[in-house]
């Protein structure tokens, strides 16, 4: 089981002030001496936290970078000009505190499709973030991702066996149509571990509770720590 780290939440912690610490370069590197697997950022349209700055730097480290975005021209032109490893589609408004949820591929495949063959042309992988849903996951497929990212909110927010049980049906069907799978959203010390048990699942992309965390125990310890929660 891979684990990617979300830095968002350095740059926003600096974004407050508008100073230039806690700086998410930095942040990554003590990430990546935790023993986590990759990178992930969202570069917001509103800018709210990371950089368009911030992504270039962190490409130039010796790992993989997953990049998150909406599926607009702009961050399809900026994607092509920094082509991470990675790019995964979500959906983005602007008022929300975070993502609340998966990109409805199903609703939005028409404009899905010419994106996601414009950045595989360019040698970049796409996964798309969707809710642990048999269309959703069937419509991923059809639209040729590479990966899909279950959105693991609800499981977060309820610990609810029925919600884990979707997660688990998803990877499954993902694996049978030749979808690969990861995971994230609102996973936890305390909640992360059932999630890690469901075969097919490569990847956990956890972000703010490795951060809070680290307030206490500092961002290498933080990651040390999920690691040893995963397995």
């Amino acid at each position: 089981m891979k684990l990617g780290v979300n830095i968002d939440h350095i740059a926003t912690l600096r974004e407050t002030r508008r100073e230039s610490i806690p700086d998410p370069l930095s942040a990554a590197r003590e990430v990546l001496a935790g023993g986590a697997d990759g990178l992930v950022c969202h570069l917001r349209e509103d800018r709210r936290h990371i950089q368009d700055k911030d992504v270039f730097r962190l490409r130039e480290l010796p790992t993989r970078l997953d990049l998150e975005m909406a599926a607009t021209p702009e961050m399809l032109k900026f994607a092509l000009k920094v082509k991470p490893d990675m790019v995964t589609i979500v959906p983005e408004k602007r008022r929300e505190l975070t993502t609340e949820g998966g990109l409805d591929v199903v609703k939005h495949s028409k404009k899905l499709r010419p994106l996601i063959k414009r950045l595989q042309g360019a040698g970049i992988i796409v996964s798309l973030f969707i809710n642990p849903e048999a269309g959703q996951v069937e419509e991923s497929a059809v639209l040729t991702a590479d990966f899909i990212e279950l959105h693991t909110g609800k499981y977060a927010l309820a610990s609810s066996p029925k919600e884990l049980e979707k997660v688990g049906i998803a990877t499954q069907q993902a694996r049978l149509i030749g979808l690969r799978s990861n995971a994230g959203h609102g996973l936890d010390y305390s909640n992360v571990k059932k999630i890690a048990h469901i075969p097919g699942i490569e990847e956990l992309n956890i972000g703010f509770s490795i951060i809070a965390r680290s307030v206490f125990v500092g961002l290498k310890q933080a990651v040390k720590e999920m690691r040893e929660a995963i397995k």
